[in-house]
């Protein structure tokens, strides 16, 4: 039965205008991207294949074009809708980061860093550079690595915060695993850096670990 024909309280459009986006499951808002079925299958009905064939939503959305283009209704020009709105996502909390507000916790960052990060298939070091109001100057992408390590230089660090003129730093790594678990690797980068940073006045504010679910904070787990 397509959707046009199901009860009105039940179509994804209609749910969404009444409920909210929130109130949708997986298959209902990825039915309301792909607007249409295919031949014996409602949107919803393909949109439910599409997220058991790739394994879920963050796996959908992070596909290479290729892959993407082959999933049943699928084709170039959904990929590029897509990836159009996940940066209007992107773009939208990197603005809400900088309207001029202070950062006041690290969970103010963490959506955006996330947003920035989690569907990366390599480890990808970042930094938040920060003036001494602790609003953002700029969002930079500093190393890249393998699917488990990226190697870090302080030295690069240094000199990237001293050409933003930046009073303090955040830090970001992802975990491709989707383990967001520090380990200690990460606690002694994070010491190295902060001690070559002190050296010229620059604080570290905190570490983010970004992998699936809320990022988590060496700042609250202790520090370094």
């Amino acid at each position: 039965m397509a959707i046009r024909d199901w009860p009105e309280g039940e179509r994804p459009r209609e749910k969404l205008l009444a409920m909210g986006a929130a109130a949708l499951s997986d298959a209902e808002l990825l039915a309301i991207f792909l607007r249409t079925g295919v031949s014996g299958k409602s949107a919803v009905d393909l949109a439910r294949e599409l997220l058991q064939r790739f394994g879920g939503v963050r796996e959908l959305l992070g596909a290479e074009c290729k892959s993407f283009c082959e999933g049943q209704g699928l084709g170039t020009a959904k990929y590029a809708q897509l990836q159009a709105v996940l940066e209007l996502a992107r773009r939208h909390l990197s603005q809400a980061l900088q309207r001029g507000e202070p950062l006041s916790s690290p969970k103010a960052a963490g959506q955006y860093l996330h947003a920035c990060l989690r569907d990366s298939s390599r480890e990808v070091f970042a930094c938040l550079f920060l003036d001494t109001r602790h609003r953002v100057i700029r969002y930079e992408e500093l190393f890249f690595g393998t699917i488990d390590s990226a190697v870090v230089h302080a030295r690069e660090v240094v000199r990237r915060a001293l050409s933003h003129n930046a009073a303090a730093v955040i830090f970001a790594h992802n975990h491709p695993s989707g383990l967001a678990e520090p380990s200690l690797a990460d606690i002694q980068l994070t010491r190295h850096l902060a001690d070559a940073l002190a050296l010229v006045d620059i604080r570290v504010l905190d570490h983010l670990v970004v992998g699936d679910g809320e990022p988590v904070s060496l700042q609250e787990r202790g520090g370094w």
